[in-house]
């Protein structure tokens, strides 16, 4: 969601273009980022039921996270735990545990808040993979280092229709031209403290 919020925010705002975000060919600054008008978001709860339903429609625009644990030698591998997809508005079209599909040998609860418990409810990963194949269909698709999403759930997508948050040049600027960490995003551009704890696909994406 916090994905989702921040592309949200450069198209509600009008400060730039959501094309310029999207498929950006101009060089953005930091002041340009940091003036995005975050008062915005509080604009989105102010909706119609008409836009109500549309915005917990699919949409073009999808957001993807995922939640891992550990398989392998001494857990050192991860495998997919858990997938959630929202849409552009922040709306969660998918949220589930899912079944590895080898041993688990560290759950990493401390950091993917996933536990044995959890997968009581799982679904199998070939379920878990069609259903997000389906949503992705089509989709521009925005993530945080989102290859490693699909990688693990041995899915492809097209890289002009893929848009990185950790790829996307003015962001490195808040990590002093590395790859910037969603959190430290989310904190810069957003104002937001997440992953204080254990990780949310659902509070992260």
């Amino acid at each position: 969601q916090i994905k989702a919020t921040a592309t949200n925010l450069v198209q509600e705002t009008g400060f730039f273009s959501f094309n310029q975000f999207l498929n950006t060919d101009k060089e953005l600054t930091l002041q340009d980022i940091k003036n995005l008008n975050l008062e915005k978001q509080n604009d989105l709860l102010n909706v119609n039921q008409h836009d109500s339903e549309k915005r917990k429609s699919i949409g073009r625009y999808v957001s993807l996270d995922c939640e891992f644990v550990g398989v392998g030698l001494e857990g050192s591998e991860s495998a997919l735990a858990r997938v959630s997809i929202v849409n552009f508005y922040g709306h969660v079209l998918l949220d589930s545990f899912v079944k590895p599909l080898e041993k688990v040998v560290d759950w990493r609860t401390h950091v993917s808040g996933v536990t044995a418990a959890h997968m009581k409810n799982a679904i199998l990963f070939k379920e878990a993979q069609q259903q997000t194949a389906n949503i992705l269909e089509d989709r521009v698709l925005i993530g945080h280092a989102v290859h490693h999403d699909l990688k693990a759930l041995l899915l492809k997508h097209p890289s002009s229709m893929t848009r990185d948050t950790s790829l996307f040049p003015p962001f490195r600027a808040y990590s002093k031209g590395k790859t910037p960490s969603l959190k430290k995003l989310s904190q810069q551009i957003l104002g937001k403290e997440i992953q204080k704890n254990e990780h949310s696909s659902v509070e992260d994406v």
